[in-house]
This record gives structure tokens, sequence and C-alpha cells, in this order.
């Protein structure tokens, strides 16, 4: 057992440890898993005193992610030797490689190398993949705490622009009895630029207006009172800034899962790492571009609303209205743009993982980052991109998404979407009841229809009919009104009918 096994000869197997040292690694390892996990369920706990629903939705798909990665990390440990016993031919084994040089000082498989093939994936290479699967789950975690922090540390700020809505000096600049130009309200001045009526120039200014000042206090009233007015009566006094806490932390429950294309792109971002694709010049810049892009587009947004808004009106009364509506955004889905983020986000948390992974296993100076131009490259993209995408895209992308044409049921409260669903629920009951009393209401009117008609007493006689002299029965005998009413009892009891009604069928 010891020789299995491509260069495990000299190597310690189970046999040949200490019950001791085994035992001592298994008690560590078991205790570092249950401290982790009561860390997750004292933070589960936390959030739900706190009715933070979303974020615990967050946390769940954390873990889940957390137990997929494990489970692969699993199988590929389960299946180490059968892929390792997987022969390619050489020429087949030197293509695609991460590094230019062919030089490699692991051990075949004896079967391969009987054959003169190489192994698909050698037992070195697999061990080295669990590995980077770690570093992986790792940054996955830490990504995601510091982009929610990051977002709830933006939105803090917007608080004492929540405050001032509910002060005097608001209410006077924003009365309704006011009459201005819409190039003359701050919002106007803000957007309504030279730059604006051309895309051209107004993408140009888009981007680098989220560098600084990405979101201001003007443009958080007038998104602010264009949702009120769209969804709530003018004088409510809905705490928006609240709302946008709860929508952020519905999204960043998006954010944070794994999906099935995320994964795609991820084999393709490990497939492209080939030498021959030169990919150091250009895959580090592809989370940065793309979050760029996204956060010009939300910019774009405030101003294109601003510009309906003058073309439709140039004289405002009291505030500047904006209208929300699902067409500022692309394909007219704002979900599109938080699918991006996760992207985004993903790919950023895998090639930092990636470059700590390669710097671990192999040293800083490897033919993963051969210069000092790509270290500082890799670790400066990986930092930005956390940093813009937590500090101003997402808290950015919270509050333009609520420009779109419908409202999120995050609008609610806990308490009041708790409260909600339970009358949901208590209504379909009381409607199912009361569906189930009509068809029955129904079915026994049309059971009583059906005994009257079907009854020898109500449809052999006319109700208008009266009898003032005797008449011939069916044997010839002449009858009087007395005889014929004692005879009708006795035809009902023999029917067994009581007036008609049938009894058997009315029960």
């Amino acid at each position: 057992m010891a020789g299995e096994g491509g260069g495990g000869g000299d190597s310690a197997t189970f046999e040949t440890t200490p019950t001791w040292a085994v035992a001592t690694v298994c008690f560590f390892m078991i205790a570092a898993s249950i401290l982790i996990e009561q860390g997750l369920h004292l933070l589960a706990k936390y959030l739900s005193r706190k009715r933070r629903k979303y974020l615990i939705h967050a946390l769940n798909k954390i873990k889940s992610d957390l137990l997929l990665l494990g489970f692969i990390s699993l199988l590929l440990t389960v299946c180490e030797k059968p892929i390792a016993n997987i022969c390619i031919p050489k020429g087949v084994a030197h293509s695609f490689l991460p590094c230019h040089s062919l030089k490699s000082e692991e051990e075949e498989e004896s079967k391969c190398e009987e054959q003169g093939k190489l192994s698909f994936v050698s037992r070195v290479g697999i061990q080295q993949l669990q590995l980077l699967i770690f570093f992986l789950a790792v940054f996955h975690v830490l990504s995601s705490f510091l982009t929610f922090s990051l977002g709830t540390a933006k939105m803090r700020k917007w608080e004492h622009w929540e405050a001032e809505t509910r002060t005097f000096e608001y209410e006077f600049s924003n009365d309704n009895r006011r009459f201005q130009f819409i190039h003359q309200t701050s919002f106007g001045r803000r957007h309504l630029k030279f730059w604006s009526e051309h895309r051209l120039l107004r993408w140009p200014a888009c981007f680098l207006r989220q560098f600084y000042g990405s979101v201001s206090k003007v443009d958080y009233f007038t998104l602010r009172h264009g949702f009120i007015m769209a969804h709530f009566a003018e004088e409510s006094n809905f705490d928006f800034q609240k709302y946008l806490k709860r929508a952020l932390g519905k999204d960043f429950g998006v954010v944070v899962g794994m999906r099935l294309w995320i994964w795609i792109f991820s084999v393709l971002f490990i497939f492209f790492n080939a030498f021959v694709f030169h990919s150091y010049f250009w895959l580090p810049f592809i989370p940065l571009l793309m979050l760029l892009v996204v956060g010009t587009k939300l910019q774009g947004i405030i101003t294109r609303m601003c510009l309906d808004s003058s073309d439709k009106s140039h004289v405002v009364q009291g505030t500047l209205l904006v209208r929300p509506s699902d067409h500022f955004f692309w394909f007219d889905r704002p979900k599109l743009l938080l699918h991006l983020m996760h992207f985004i986000l993903f790919q950023n948390s895998f090639q930092l993982a990636f470059f700590t992974w390669s710097w671990y296993k192999f040293g800083l100076r490897s033919c993963f980052h051969r210069e000092t131009e790509d270290i500082v490259i890799k670790l400066a993209v990986g930092v930005v991109v956390n940093f813009l995408c937590g500090y101003v895209t997402l808290p950015l992308y919270a509050l333009i998404n609520q420009m779109g044409s419908s409202m999120r049921n995050s609008v609610f409260t806990e308490e009041v979407l708790g409260g909600l669903k339970r009358w949901r629920i208590k209504a379909k009951k009381n409607l199912a009841r009361k569906h189930h009393a009509d068809l029955a209401r129904r079915s026994l009117d049309g059971l009583l229809d059906m005994s009257v008609e079907s009854s020898p007493s109500f449809s052999t006689l006319d109700p208008s009919f009266s009898v003032e002299i005797g008449y011939a029965s069916d044997s010839g005998v002449v009858l009087d009104e007395d005889s014929v009413a004692r005879r009708q009892p006795e035809q009902n009891q023999k029917l067994g009918s009581f007036q008609g009604f049938e009894l058997s069928r009315t029960y």
C-alpha cells in the first residue's frame, strides 16, 4: 500500500502513522468546524432578533455555497485516483499550458508511464485544485462581508438626508405654491448641462461622476419624491432610507449566490489562463471594466430622468417630479444590472483567490505572475473592484432600482409583510370556505327543484286548478272534492314523499 500510486513510495500511509497523531488532527479539525458552525448560528440568531429576514436569506445562501464547495472538494478526493489513471497523449497534455515551460517534477502514474502517455490530471494537480477551492470559499465569504459592510456604511450618510425631509426648511423649499423653471432647480442645475443632450458627451460625464459624489443630496431628495408620488400620497411620512436598507439586503442576497452561469464563466476563466491567450494582459481587467460600465449606466439613468421631465414641461410647481419607468434600464429589465454585479463580484473573488493560491503554492515569483507589474495590477484591481462595488455601485443601484415601473415588496416592514401574508392565507381559506358553501347551496337548490319537478303532486296538478264539482275517476266513478282531497295524501305516502318533496333526495 505504501507503494501504491505514483510517487507515493517514500511517504507514510495511514498504516504507518501513529493513532495519536491521526486522532489529534481529527480533533482539531472537528473543533474548528464546530466553532465556525456555531459562529454562523449565533450570527443567524442575531439577525433574527434584528428582524433582518433578507440578511438571513443571504447567510443561508453563503452556507449553501460553502456546502457546495465542500462537496466538490470531497468528490475530487474520492475521484483522485480514477482521474489520474486516465491517460492522454503527450501532445494533447502539452497544449494550453498555463506556463510557457514544459518542465514538470511530478511523477506520473505507472499505468500511463508504461503506455508512454501522461495523466489527464495528476494526483498532485487534483490536490492543488482542492486547495484552490478552499481559497475560493474564504475569499467568497470575505468579499460578501466587505461588500455589504461598505454598502451599509454608505447608506448611513443618507439617514441625515432622510431626517432633513421632516424639517420646516425642507417643506418651505419644496412648497407647492412656488413655480420655477426646471433648469433653475437644484436637480436641473446638476444634470441639465451642455453635454446632457448628446450621448457621446453624456457617457464620459456620467463615467467620471461615479468617482465623486455618486449620490448627491439633491439626487436623493428628487428620486425620493418621485418614488413617493408614484406609489404613495404626497404628504406621506414614508421612511425612504429604511426602505433602501431593506432593498440593499435583498439585493445582497442575490449577489452572494452561486448560480450555474456563474460557474460556467469560472470554468472559462480557468481555461483562458493558458499562456497562449496572454490572459495577463486583459483577463484581470474584465471585472473592473464591467463595473465601470454598470456605474456609468446608473448615472446615465438619473440624467435621462431629468431630461425626460424637462421634455414634458419646462416649469415645475414645487419640487421637480421624475417618473419611474423600466424603459430607462437596458432591455426594460432593472434586474439585469444586479446580475452583472453578481458576476463581477464573484469573478473578482475568484481572481483574488487564484492569485493567493498561486502565491501560496508556487511562490510570489512564478509563471502565473513573473513581473512586478502583474502582481501590482492583480492586487490593485481586486481591491478597487471590491471597494467600488460595495461603496459606490451597489448602494447606487439600490437607489436607482426603485425608479422602475413596479414597487418591490421590501417597501413593507417585516411586521407588515408578515401580517399581509397571514391575511392573504386567511382570506384564501375564507374564499374557499365560501365557495364550498355556495356550491353546496346551489346543489341543494338544484336537488329541491328536481324534487319538485319530479313529484307527482306538483307535476300532475295545475296550481290554478280547483274542484267545484265531482269528476270521473279512472274507474268511471264520479268523485267529489272531499274524496279527491282524501286520496291525494294517500298517493303521496305510497310514493314515499311528503307534500310532493321526496325525503330520500332532500336528506
